[in-house]
């Protein structure tokens, strides 16, 4: 057991709060292998309504405070806090912690602005604390999974899609939800923005609540992103092509599979369609007939690609609440004092492309007189 747990407070009770609230206190209660017991002890939170901190109290048997200011003056010998509140106050909230000595996991995205979160990473780096950036998706299992894959990816094809809820509406949906799969991208392709092309609309909010984006990198590779919190359905997909490789991931079913390309087979098909060309026949009839699949379902058990040259491999992966993967990250950057896996850097970056594709929106708007 360990002899001083880490105490850690929650800032903010409302819907990202009350998930780290309730995380906490099962690593607290029980925690896995990683942490051992002792390790983790959730002692505080902080929520300006009366109706929050009553039922926070209650329900966690911890001291709930009005405000930051009351729950720094309590000394509570706390060593870290999720930062949970609305986007415009991050800034404000990690710098109070950060400077009372706390490590700090805030929720995406990391500010309001590029100034104050380089306030933030500046006064991080200056004090050794940890700022762990909350893109909850780098933490899906299958895009763990997927990573250890990427060799020279060219083509992204990224699909966010929520029904309307009044949450997070302080931000547009590009800081939203499109924020994840920029961060996904960003750090698979891992090469500088060339161009971005971007167009939205605000539909409900008042915001922007729809947008369709294409960026080109300086590697070449191009990824289209797709974000929409008014839709009829809940989607949230990834689709990667690199060479000799097609490869699909679904959040939200913690899936990956990918379709390989055997580069022979490919050579002979593409022969074979040059060849019916000129002799004016169709590709077809110079093709081997293949058997019909069992499935037709690549999710499903029992299919093989019907298509000569192609195989597919669906990976068998422990399925895992992100949340839960993203604070052991957390408390283990605390721990040993190293890099978490989302940087304060890397959350800096993914608002740095999601503010230019806000600014390209806007552009995009004024040009078409919206």
């Amino acid at each position: 057991m360990a002899d001083h747990p880490l105490r850690v407070a929650v800032i903010g009770a409302g819907a990202f709060g009350r998930n780290h609230l309730r995380v906490y206190r099962e690593l607290e209660t029980a925690p896995p292998a990683p942490l051992g017991p002792g390790v983790i002890q959730l002692a505080a939170a902080v929520d300006p309504s009366a109706a929050a901190r009553d039922h926070i109290s209650g329900h966690y048997g911890i001291p709930v405070f009005t405000s930051i200011e009351e729950l720094l003056a309590a000394g509570l010998d706390l060593q870290a806090a999720s930062v949970c509140v609305p986007t415009v106050h991050h800034a404000a909230a990690a710098e109070q912690l950060l400077r009372a000595g706390l490590d700090v996991l805030i929720e995406k995205p990391i500010a309001a602005s590029l100034d104050e979160a380089d306030r933030i990473n500046a006064l991080a780096g200056s004090l050794n604390r940890i700022v762990q950036v909350g893109h909850l998706e780098r933490f899906n299992p299958a895009v763990g999974s997927l990573a250890k894959h990427i060799k020279r990816p060219m083509f992204f094809e990224c699909h966010r899609l929520s029904i309307f809820t009044p949450r997070a509406l302080d931000v547009d949906v590009v800081l939203d939800l499109m924020i994840h799969d920029l961060d996904i991208v960003l750090s698979m392709a891992d090469s500088p923005v060339r161009e971005v092309r971007a167009v939205g609309l605000p539909v409900l909010s008042g915001k922007v609540d729809i947008a369709n984006v294409r960026v080109e990198f300086e590697s070449g590779c191009v990824a289209n992103f797709t974000a929409s919190r008014i839709s009829t359905e809940r989607v949230r997909k990834l689709r990667l092509f690199q060479e000799h490789q097609y490869w699909s991931l679904d959040f939200a079913r913690q899936e990956l599979f990918v379709i390989d390309v055997d580069p022979a087979a490919a050579q002979r098909i593409a022969m074979a369609a040059a060849h019916a060309q000129a002799a004016g026949v169709s590709l077809a009839s110079l093709l081997p007939k293949q058997a019909e699949p069992a499935t037709m379902d690549p999710t499903q058990a029992g299919f093989t690609h019907p298509s000569p040259g192609l195989s597919f491999r669906k990976f068998d992966l422990p399925h895992a609440e992100p949340l839960s993967v993203e604070i052991i990250d957390f408390l283990e950057a605390i721990r040993t004092r190293n890099a978490p896996r989302v940087t304060g850097q890397a959350g800096r970056n993914a608002l740095a492309l999601a503010l230019q594709i806000n600014e390209e929106i806007a552009s995009h708007a004024h040009r078409a007189g919206l």
